[in-house]
Formats: C-alpha cells, structure tokens, sequence
C-alpha cells in the first residue's frame, strides 16, 4: 500500500483531471455566452461568472502546484517509490501546463477576456498580472529545457509506469500522461535553444543528476517558474514546537474546531485571511466510544480505518484537503506555524450529534468552486458548517465572496470573539507572541491578527 501522503497526492491530481475538464467546459459556455466583441466590456452578472470561474482555477492550480513542489531528491526515497512519485508529479504538471495552454489558445487573441484574466481578486489573494506570469512561463527556454527531462524519463519507463494502472489510485494518473503526454514532446530544437540560453550553472548541476532526480527537479523547477517568489519558500517545514503541541492535547476535546497557518504555503494566497484553514477535533478514539459513537451508523464502518492512523497520534481530526474529506491524525493540523482552537458553546450531546452528522460527508472531494449550496464536495470550513449548522441553534452568517457565499476560517474566529456558538480555547502565533495563550489574552492576539492580510 502507498504511504499516506502518496495516497493523499494521488487522490488530489486524480480528482483534479476530472475537474480541469469540467472547468474547461464551464469556460467555453462562459465565453460562447459572452457579447464582448459586440460591446467591449462583461456585464455585471457576466463578471461575476467569470471572476467565479477564475478563483475556481487559480484554487485548483495553487493544489496541483503543492504536489509538484512537494517532489524532489529522488535518490533519497525507496527506489519502488521512484516511478510513483513520477508518475504524481509529472501527471499534476501535465494539468498544469494544459490548463495553461487552454487558456492561451482560447483568450489569448481577445484583449478583454484577457484583461480580465489579469484582474486581481484581494479576498482571494489572487495578483494582477497572474495570466500573463503564467503564459510567460510557457514560452520559457528554461521551462522546456526541465520539461525535456520528464518527457524522456516517461519514454525510457513507459512500460513500468504504465504497469501502476493495476493500482486503482493510480490508474487515473496513467490515463493523464497517456492523454496530455503526446501534447508535451519536446523537439531537438527547444532543447538545443534552451540549452544555450538557460544559465550554464543551472545546466551543469542539473546534468550531474540522475534520470529520475533531473525530472523531479525539472518538474519542479517548472512550477516555480509559474508563480512568483512571494508564494513559497521551499523545503519549509511547519510544525508546532513541541512544548505548545502537548498542552494543547490537554486541552482539546471532541467538537473542538482547530484554525490554523502555514507560513510561506501556496495556498495561504488563495484563501482569505491570516488563518485560512480549519479542522473539526474528533477527540481519541476512547473520547468518541464515551459520546456513543462506536457503533453510530457513520462512524462503524470507519472504525477500524480510524484505528489504523497514525499510531503516534492518538487523536482524529475531519479535514477536508485538496485531496477530500478525511479521517486524519491530529498531527496533520498540528503540521502548522500558528494555531487556534474554538469550543462550541453547546451540550456533550449535541456535539456529539454534530460530529456523526459530519461523518457523513467524509470520503467526499474538495469543492475548488467554494460552492456552500452543494454538499458533494466540501471545504475545510464546510465540515464544520455542515457538521454544526442547526445543532443546539447554532447558526452560520454565510458571507458573499466574489459572488459566492462562503465562510471563512476567520469568520469562525470571530463569531468566537463574539460570543456566537464558540468561544476561543487558546491561540498560538509566534508572529504575535512566541507562547501559547488562554482567555483574555488569547482574544487579543485573535483580534490583532484578524486584521493581517498576510
């Protein structure tokens, strides 16, 4: 069986093949609807669907940007691992650069569509310019020049990667390199021009690489070449010290919801705010069998895969991640730079109702389109609004975000600081104070880094 965060990747570009289309299909209606050539500008209710259409892609772009990045220093993993981690990362850059070429060979010609692809979306993060870093990146010699190497490693390994498709998991993956690989040959001309206008430094240390780590490395060169330096710092690592990491264990009980921060993450720039996730805390599995939920309709059939996490990590979180809706260890969300926790201010047994209620939707795929009026994909914060919505009358104020009604992790900050149906736990943010805090004084630090954009 893949490790969890194989799996994890897996899941991620699979779900995101599919997606890619759906999107592409919703843009070609978009556009075939649009009168601009006649008129010159979108309408009210035409902007509105684009800028949608736009946060959706560049949500589901930053995903596939993560897995791409996340590969590197092959000769460092298992060697059966090797075609695996191949196989992920080159099928998400296939998606990424597609989605790219899309883009470009549909509204590349027509100024307005593509001055409105440039437009900046500040409750997303998103910058001006984004089409055109993207496109740039394209036509870049050292951007074919890393390609060049995924390409031949996919040749000299057909037969083995094709053989992953007996793994259910991977077989979407293969499909996307068989579909979009043909799309990404790279002539001897390219490579040659590339070869004499990339930094010769650059060159010499990728040529000393093996096949299987020059691709790896290509591949994520390649991603760095689409964004911009203020997106990420690689080999970033966010973890809780450990001294704040077992107090908060202590303190945390089932129904808890857990908001947190990575810093220098991608996908901190496409969700607003300073605290852009959030997770509802399970408790342990003795914690769940005290509230009645062993034998609960939802949660039996998962108990044993409950069980079978992290074995370090006794406690169980539902987390809704660019790969879905999960069961996860507690770890996961401890995997943060700043943390808060909120209690809901309700009964051990409706809390205990909200937490077989969100069972429900676990398993299920994250929703790019932030989509509050569909349940069959979910945000983070929509295991929480799903799970609590109702419950002991609690309610959630929904809040229009570029058209779309959405709860923010932030939002759930704030109704804790108000007193509405949470109330916050403990806070910790080095950027604010290098110690984990309770009470007043956690509300204040809440407060002050509600107003950060960043």
């Amino acid at each position: 069986m893949l490790p969890d965060v194989l799996q994890a990747h897996a899941r991620t570009v699979a779900h995101l093949a599919v997606y890619y289309e759906e999107l592409k299909q919703a843009a070609l209606r978009l556009r075939d609807q649009f009168a601009v050539r006649e008129h010159g500008f979108f309408s009210p209710s035409e902007d509105e669907a684009a800028r949608q259409l736009l946060i959706s892609y560049w949500m589901a772009r930053t995903a596939l940007f993560e897995v791409v990045l996340s590969y590197r220093d092959a000769e460092a993993v298992p060697v059966a691992q090797r075609p695996v981690r191949f196989l992920i990362g080159y099928s998400a850059a296939l998606l990424l650069v597609d989605a790219a070429r899309f883009l470009r060979e549909n509204y590349h010609g027509q100024p307005v569509i593509r001055a409105k692809l440039n437009e900046p979306e500040p409750h997303f993060g998103i910058p001006a310019e984004s089409y055109d870093t993207v496109q740039r990146s394209l036509t870049s010699p050292v951007h074919v020049w890393h390609l060049y190497h995924a390409v031949r490693y996919q040749e000299e390994h057909a037969v083995e990667l094709q053989s992953l498709t007996a793994d259910p998991l991977l077989a979407p993956l293969v499909d996307v390199l068989d579909r979009l690989g043909p799309r990404l040959q790279v002539s001897v001309y390219e490579v040659a021009k590339a070869r004499i206008r990339a930094r010769t430094r650059q060159l010499s240390n990728t040529v000393r690489r093996s096949l299987i780590d020059r691709a790896l490395y290509g591949l994520q060169k390649v991603a760095c070449l689409m964004v911009t330096d203020r997106f990420t710092r690689l080999g970033h690592q966010p973890a809780l010290p450990a001294s704040v990491a077992g107090e908060l264990r202590s303190l945390l009980r089932p129904g808890d919801v857990i908001v947190n921060r990575k810093e220098f993450a991608l996908t901190n720039y496409f969700l607003p705010g300073y605290w852009p996730h959030a997770a509802l805390y399970l408790g342990e599995p003795g914690d769940l069998e005290r509230l009645g939920l062993r034998d609960h309709e939802q949660l039996k059939p998962r108990w044993r895969r409950m069980l079978d996490l992290d074995q370090n990590e006794p406690g169980r979180v539902l987390e809704a991640m660019r790969d879905g809706v999960w069961l996860r260890s507690l770890g996961n969300p401890f995997r943060a730079d700043a943390i808060a926790v909120v209690r809901p201010m309700l009964s051990t047994e409706n809390i205990a109702q909200a937490i077989g209620r969100g069972m429900l939707h676990e398993g299920k795929a994250y929703d790019f389109d932030f989509d509050f009026t569909r349940s069959d994909r979910l945000v983070c914060t929509e295991v929480v609004y799903r799970s609590y919505q109702g419950i002991g009358g609690m309610q959630f104020p929904l809040t229009r975000r570029a058209g779309r009604l959405t709860l923010a992790a932030e939002d759930l900050l704030r109704l804790s600081l108000a007193q509405s149906g949470f109330e916050p736990l403990a806070v910790y943010s080095p950027r604010h104070v290098d110690q984990l805090l309770h009470g007043h004084d956690a509300e204040k630090i809440l407060t002050a880094s509600l107003q950060e954009r960043t």
